[in-house]
């Protein structure tokens, strides 16, 4: 028990500490070992959550379902922050980035990190959405951070958008506590998470499917779905490089599992809509529209991006078809997509810093001029592509198949989709990575461990699943419905 509640707390209170004294340090390269640190503290404890659950309290819930995405969470954060220290040196160095923007932007990183950290383990869906709130503000800020023309109008397009859909959220969020509030009375009980799930089959159905409907289009604006996105090409463009890591591996969960957790109180109103319909359809339409929109991207961050909304479209898609298999898959799909999409944009961040560009146009033979990185871009699209031996391979193909066996029709639009962003990619790579090189060769002074160690795990896992995590999927499977 008391190892529990240390987990809780350190999950939480590492990366709040860290924040404040990463905002006050002058020295660069302390401050980057100091957000590493609490990155790997952050990490450590997350993974003592596995070793057993306590009892919820009305503010706190560790589950199978939440430390799935605690511990991808924190590992990606622990990563990313690895790659941060040697990509945001150069930015400091090139003139990019002053002292003082440093300081700021890794002060905001744990800020983020906390932000994330407490949605996830909230048990009380008011805390989550403030939680959520914290954390979009201070990636809002990170994708401001170069002070270029470009950087605050992608940072202020993304507050906009992202406060339309939090406020979606929080109309949502007071439509649920309305309708548990004539069965569970004013205060805490109308908004515990595990209250509601034991009493939501008495809850007003109606109620519970507007708000749904809102809660729905609200966080799927910060999951990336169409027509939903358009921040997110925009903030992954003109952002720091780690903040694109961490958008697409990391904030686009944390919106899921709210949707996830809502979705589960839905399924257990009989009388309630069921959600499964409207999350198959929004996530089919942002693959299919993601899958043609690669074909027009310039900016290498921003075709990325638009993965990023197709990939995000499957995992929607798989959990609204529901059903142990198709959950499993979600989960497995979420995972891997998490791990390679970061390794991608590690890949890129310093691709483009080698380069002095980001547009498609004038990067090309990579595997001549900087072969590590023109390989390792090769190995991460063949990977978010779905190619085996790969694990996005093995997700895509449950998905799939999960799919043909209860629609058909279904099935065909979704490899229609997954097809046509298939040609997209190779069509690109194929550009970028072979042929003469062409501008800078000078050498990259890259981190390549958090690449290669997110690319290892994603090569491992399409070759074999270890049992306990097999059993662990099953069992949030299950629980998802």
């Amino acid at each position: 028990m008391s190892g529990y509640l240390n987990g809780v707390t350190l999950v939480l209170v590492s990366p709040a500490l860290a924040a404040a004294l990463l905002a006050i340090l002058p020295n660069y390269r302390l401050s980057a070992r100091l957000n590493i640190l609490a990155s790997l503290l952050t990490l450590l404890a997350a993974f003592s959550l596995l070793a057993g659950r306590g009892p919820a309290s009305p503010y706190a819930l560790v589950d199978d379902l939440n430390i799935v995405f605690i511990v991808l969470s924190t590992v990606v954060g622990f990563t990313t922050s690895v790659f941060s220290a040697s990509y945001i040196g150069h930015e400091l160095e090139t003139g990019r980035l002053t002292p003082i923007n440093l300081r700021f932007y890794h002060a905001m990183y744990q800020v983020m990190m906390f932000g994330m950290n407490l949605a996830l383990i909230a048990n009380n869906i008011g805390l989550m959405w403030v939680a959520i709130e914290l954390a979009t503000l201070a990636t809002v800020v990170m994708v401001g951070v170069y002070r270029t023309h470009e950087a605050l109008e992608a940072a202020w397009k993304y507050f906009i958008l992202a406060s339309v859909g939090i406020a979606f959220a929080l109309f949502g969020t007071i439509l649920v506590y309305m309708a548990a509030q004539p069965m569970l009375g004013e205060g805490l009980q109308s908004m515990t998470w595990t209250v509601l799930i034991a009493h939501v089959s008495t809850f007003d159905p109606a109620l519970l499917n507007v708000a749904f409907v809102f809660l729905f289009l609200g966080y799927g604006t910060k999951v990336g779905l169409a027509p939903l996105h358009a921040w997110l090409p925009d903030a992954h463009a003109e952002g720091p490089t780690p903040i694109s890591a961490v958008l697409s591996g990391l904030l686009l969960n944390v919106a899921l599992y709210a949707i996830l957790r809502f979705k589960m109180l839905m399924t257990l109103n009989p009388a309630a809509i069921a959600p499964g319909p409207l999350m198959v359809t929004v996530g089919l339409i942002s693959v299919i529209f993601a899958a043609f929109m690669l074909y027009r991207r310039r900016d290498i961050k921003r075709l990325f991006a638009y993965s990023s909304i197709e990939h995000m479209g499957i995992i929607v898609f798989a959990f609204g078809m529901g059903g142990p298999l198709a959950n499993f898959a979600g989960l497995l799909q979420m995972t891997m997509h998490s791990l390679t999409k970061s390794a991608i944009f590690f890949t890129v961040g310093h691709i483009a810093q080698v380069k002095g560009t980001q547009k498609i146009s004038d990067i090309r033979g990579l595997t001549e001029s900087h072969p590590i990185l023109g390989w390792g871009l090769v190995l991460g699209v063949i990977a978010i592509a779905g190619m085996p031996p790969l694990g996005i391979f093995m997700s895509e193909f449950l998905i799939v198949s999960s799919t043909f066996a209860r629609e058909p029709l279904l099935a065909i639009a979704l490899v229609f989709g997954l097809l046509i962003a298939f040609g997209a990619l190779m069509l690109r790579l194929q550009g970028i990575v072979f042929g003469e090189a062409t501008g800078s060769t000078a050498p990259s002074q890259a981190s390549y461990l958090p690449i290669f160690a997110h690319l290892a795990l994603v090569l491992a896992a399409g070759i074999y699943l270890p049992p306990m995590l097999v059993t662990w999927f099953q069992h949030v499977a299950q629980m998802l419905g």
